[in-house]
């Protein structure tokens, strides 16, 4: 099974007020293994960076200056993508942003029937606890002294490892703990998929033919059970 980890970093938290994305890193799993192969790229995101977010990330409008539109290196994203299941954390956050771009370039959004949150994993492994990654780091005892700031790529590696301890851990070779991490997962996309946009319903009317066949043939009927009670009303 091949699975894409994913982080973003962006200019704000809604994409809806105009915040873009900036970074975006991925780690490739095969069987909840790194296999080493790893995307990631900077955008221009065409307006100033607030204050705030360039604290938590450091990225600046003179680092961001000169990087591409995320226009031009979406082919290079979707081919790593491909049609794999995305994992992140708060995943609905990532997916809002990656989405919003892809539209913003008249490409198709990725499906929420591939999101896989690990935030929704770990409320169901430790029901009241922190759900942060620093949180989630610590209790599984993963390093993260390197993470200074906020940066795709480097949150993507540390949710590698906290997904695969989410998910059987250090064993998941092992039969009872690939079935419970099957399971976990099996439940996520279940619900994702359960919360998919309703479209409205599609409108059908009938021909001038096809309602003349129809009286045709109601006049066949021998005391059809409507009319009689249409009478007795």
């Amino acid at each position: 099974m091949r699975e894409i980890i994913f982080d973003t970093e962006t200019t704000g938290f809604d994409p809806a007020s105009g915040d873009r994305l900036v970074e975006i890193g991925c780690i490739e799993l095969l069987n909840r293994v790194p296999t080493g192969r790893t995307f990631h790229a900077y955008y221009n995101p065409q307006r100033a960076m607030p204050a705030a977010a360039e604290a938590v990330h450091g990225l600046s409008d003179m680092f961001l200056s000169d990087k591409p539109l995320f226009a031009s290196g979406v082919e290079e994203l979707l081919a790593f993508l491909e049609d794999s299941h995305l994992v992140a954390h708060n995943a609905r956050f990532d997916f809002g942003f990656l989405n919003h771009e892809l539209r913003l370039c008249g490409r198709a959004e990725v499906s929420m029937d591939r999101m896989i949150d690990t935030v929704a994993i770990a409320r169901q492994l430790h029901p009241g606890a922190k759900h942060s990654l620093d949180a989630l780091c610590t209790r599984y005892g993963i390093d993260r002294s390197h993470r200074v700031k906020h940066g795709a790529l480097l949150d993507a590696e540390l949710l590698a490892q906290l997904y695969i301890e989410l998910t059987g851990g250090r064993q998941i070779g092992l039969g009872l703990a690939q079935e419970e991490a099957k399971d976990i997962i099996r439940v996520e996309l279940a619900e994702n998929a359960a919360v998919r946009p309703v479209r409205p319903a599609r409108v059908f009317q009938a021909s001038a033919e096809e309602l003349e066949r129809h009286a045709a043939f109601i006049a066949t009927l021998d005391k059809p059970l409507w009319l009689d009670e249409a009478e007795a009303a």
